[in-house]
């Protein structure tokens, strides 16, 4: 007896049992009739007994008003994401999932040249008896909405409307009967624009505007573009208690409307629980003890609300509403909920246990395996809860999940290194977390690789320059191998891990071959190189030296002493090397000689060729050249009698030790940075200084200092003649100056045409690039003495050309 009504939640996936009706409310509330409905031409109804085009029966989409499309009233069965709101087109709802919905309207809009024409209305009506049990037991109805609606702008009861209206045989039950609409200000006339929006109320309401547009151009300036003024409201549920009308029928029924002048759209979704047997409290039956849980009733109009929980709980938030959230104790008890309206007086508890958090544990099974056919179990150990998933990644970043869920996970047939963890959750309400993971390292198999030269003769005697390399191998060289037949293979003693050999000390033809090793894997071995003996001599010589270090400039002899050649050759280097490029051996020992002059670094490679031998004997003068040591002592410049000046050298190469010379006036002539303070006996001293290298390498550079008599002063020339190569650059000679404050250059006109506070910089004579003419200038000019005294002097100049 206490059954929802069939298919009252619209799992049949169609409106069956529903009747519905579409229509146009350019009349809406100036019918005759008296019956409040839209008048008649202005409708189209749809029954429960047949299916279309008359009835719902079987039905899942019904048109818009006298339009071949869109759907005006439409049967959702998968859900999907609303393009204005975002929320979900079938809500779930505080852990309960509702099946299906119905999305009454669409973004359709009516306008029309002769005027208004009156908006889309759209609405479904299910009707029915209340079961005749006793009045004291609830049968309650639970239905859930969302909404998305266009403000026209118009007076509030213009405006898109939804709305759920619960009706007896001869009444409306206010109580369950809403209206949703953007409430304003009512600014405006009769089906006029221009009112103003109640922004706040429609906030507290639940509306938001959306980041959407309009998808109609604006019907008051349908050049103006699409305006942003789409509202929306997300899923909220409502219950109502049907108890007191136990044996009467009554009809619940859900309408959407675009506004009366119908220029602005409005469409809603609506969706049924399928329990009718009283209140329900939504949320977990299991509470973590450490996770915040929700819990909730549908919202009852103009309810208050009381929650009970059990003893060691916190309700954080929401006691006085129809959700609160909760911070769980230790102990198992009962929620309860109770709400009451005008219509309702309704009461639910739930008995809820306890668990303690997740604890994820950790993964025990690193290991290393071969490519290819492989296995090895993995086990979670130290966890509270179970085993969700279990993930796998090859970068610790992004993980695959492996869809298994039982506390142990088999690794098998990896081709490359994996890590392993496992999802683990204790309990419904407790956070899901993972374990520390486990590494499966994957060796790539072993390849032998390619051993070449394949086929190579070697002269009698020969001790270089005949070179095995192995390419192509996976894993390392654990040992080379030699045989002189097929069969019998010996290893390297001690083992050569190298991937390259010098065939050395055979007097008979040799085969060889490496063996190769990846990690945990067998190895393999490389294809086999074969080498012949051949009777001729191979080149013999000494040379001196193999290897020397030049500084920057300077020369070294190359000297070789052949034993065994019939010629040789220079082949590198030989544009810095002083002797013949080449030439023939007619008599050994062969005493070659020649002298590099390199500047920077060149391998001399010495080619020696034995007649009947097609093997040179290759040897290489390794000459290295220190860089140029490039020294910096400073401008030259001028001082006056004990002035202090400091100086300070510079050099490409570090770290150096530096000598200044003459030592006169230095109070260290052994450090990069000496102070000189000159006296009357000297009118100029130009210092030198060099900058050692370790490897005795060095450079040098100079520094000419003019010592003046006078105290600390400025000089300026009194003409520059800027077309010529001495006295072309206008600047101030200062003497004893430590800093230049300014020195500017104005014309006749009193015009600056140069300014600088930089000691080393003048004037050119030119203004904007362009040399000037012949005339007087005016120069002023200001500094600082080493003594700390301002010197300012002016005067005039005269450019001469």
């Amino acid at each position: 007896m206490q059954a929802c009504p069939a298919n009252s939640n619209f799992s049949m996936g169609t409106l069956t049992h529903w009747s519905a009706y579409t229509g146009n409310n350019k009349y809406r509330g100036t019918n005759t009739s008296g019956d409040g409905n839209l008048g008649s031409g202005y409708t189209t109804p749809y029954d429960t007994t047949s299916g279309l085009p008359t009835g719902t029966l079987g039905t899942s989409d019904i048109l818009e008003y006298q339009l071949g499309s869109p759907n005006g009233i439409q049967v959702i069965t998968t859900t999907g994401t609303d393009p204005f709101g975002f929320f979900q087109t079938i809500p779930t709802i505080n852990g309960y999932h509702y099946g299906e919905s119905v999305k009454l309207g669409s973004t359709t809009i009516s306008t029309g040249s002769s005027g208004s024409q009156g908006g889309y209305v759209r609405g479904i009506r299910y009707t029915f008896a209340v079961p005749t049990s006793p009045s004291a037991q609830p049968y309650t109805m639970t239905y859930a909405y969302a909404m998305v609606l266009e403000n026209g702008t118009h007076n509030s009861n213009e405006q898109p409307l939804f709305s759920a209206t619960l009706a007896t045989n001869d009444s409306i039950i206010t109580c369950a009967s809403p209206q949703y609409y953007l409430p304003t200000f009512n600014n405006t006339s009769n089906q006029g624009t221009g009112a103003t929006l109640d922004t706040a109320a429609a906030e507290a309401n639940g509306f938001s505007i959306s980041r959407q547009p309009s998808p109609n151009p604006n019907p008051n300036s349908p050049n103006g573009g699409h305006l942003l003024d789409v509202w929306t409201k997300g899923w909220t549920e409502v219950t109502f208690d049907l108890s007191p009308y136990r044996g009467q029928t009554v009809s619940l029924t859900f309408e959407a409307d675009n506004c009366v002048p119908g220029g602005h759209f409005a469409y809603a979704y609506v969706a049924l629980r399928n329990t009718c047997a009283g209140l329900i409290i939504t949320g977990d039956t299991v509470a973590c003890t450490n996770t915040d849980l929700t819990y909730s009733v549908p919202t009852l109009a103009g309810a208050t609300y009381q929650w009970e929980v059990p003893s060691g709980w916190n309700i954080i938030s929401g006691s006085a509403t129809n959700m609160i959230e909760v911070d769980p104790g230790a102990s198992a008890g009962m929620i309860s909920a109770h709400e009451v309206n005008s219509c309702a007086n309704l009461h639910d508890t739930i008995d809820v246990k306890t668990v303690l958090p997740t604890i994820p544990g950790f993964v025990t099974g690193d290991t290393t395996v071969c490519a290819g056919i492989n296995s090895k179990i993995l086990s979670l150990t130290g966890n509270r809860g179970q085993v969700v998933d279990w993930l796998s990644s090859v970068d610790g970043v992004n993980w695959t999940v492996l869809n298994d869920s039982t506390p142990s996970y088999t690794a098998q047939n990896l081709g490359t290194t994996m890590t392993y963890r496992a999802l683990v959750q204790n309990g419904q309400s407790c956070a899901v977390d993972s374990s520390s993971g486990a590494t499966v390292v994957v060796d790539p198999q072993s390849v032998g690789g390619t051993l070449g030269p394949l086929s190579t003769e070697i002269c009698t005697g020969q001790n270089k320059g005949a070179l095995l390399t192995l390419t192509g191998a996976v894993g390392r060289a654990e040992n080379w191998q030699s045989a002189m037949d097929t069969t019998n293979w010996n290893n390297f003693v001690p083992a050569d891990t190298t991937y390259t050999y010098s065939i050395s000390g055979i007097t008979v033809p040799n085969q060889y071959r490496v063996i190769v090793k990846s990690g945990v894997c067998p190895p393999d071995t490389s294809t086999v190189a074969f080498v012949n003996i051949l009777p001729e001599l191979f080149p013999q010589a000494n040379i001196d030296p193999a290897d020397t270090t030049l500084c920057y400039g300077a020369t070294t002899p190359l000297n070789a002493v052949i034993s065994i050649g019939t010629s040789y050759t220079w082949t590198a280097g030989h544009n810095t090397l002083t002797g013949p490029a080449g030439g023939a051996i007619n008599v050994t020992p062969f005493d070659l000689s020649a002298v590099a002059s390199p500047l920077d670094t060149t391998g001399y490679i010495l080619n020696i060729i034995n007649a009947g031998c097609p093997n040179p004997l290759i040897d290489t003068f390794q000459v290295n050249v220190h860089p140029k040591i490039v020294v910096n002592a400073g401008n030259d410049t001028a001082v006056v009698v004990n002035q202090p000046l400091q100086l300070n050298a510079t050099s490409s190469d570090s770290p150096d030790t530096f000598t200044w010379t003459p030592a006169i006036g230095l109070n260290n002539n052994n450090i990069y940075d000496p102070i000189a303070i000159l006296s009357a006996d000297q009118d100029s001293i130009r210092y030198n200084v060099i900058a050692m290298a370790a490897d005795g390498c060095f450079g040098s550079a100079s520094i000419l200092v003019k010592v003046f008599t006078t105290q600390p002063d400025i000089f300026v020339p009194s003409g520059f003649t800027p077309t010529v190569n001495i006295n072309n650059i206008f600047r101030p000679i200062l003497v004893g100056i430590t800093s230049l404050d300014f020195f500017r250059v104005y014309n006749r006109f009193g015009q600056l045409v140069y300014s600088t506070s930089s000691t080393e910089d003048g004037w050119d004579g030119r203004i904007n690039g362009k040399l000037q003419e012949p005339d007087a200038f005016v120069w002023m000019v200001q500094g600082r003495s080493y003594l700390g005294k301002t010197i300012f002097k002016k005067g005039t100049v005269v450019l001469i050309r």
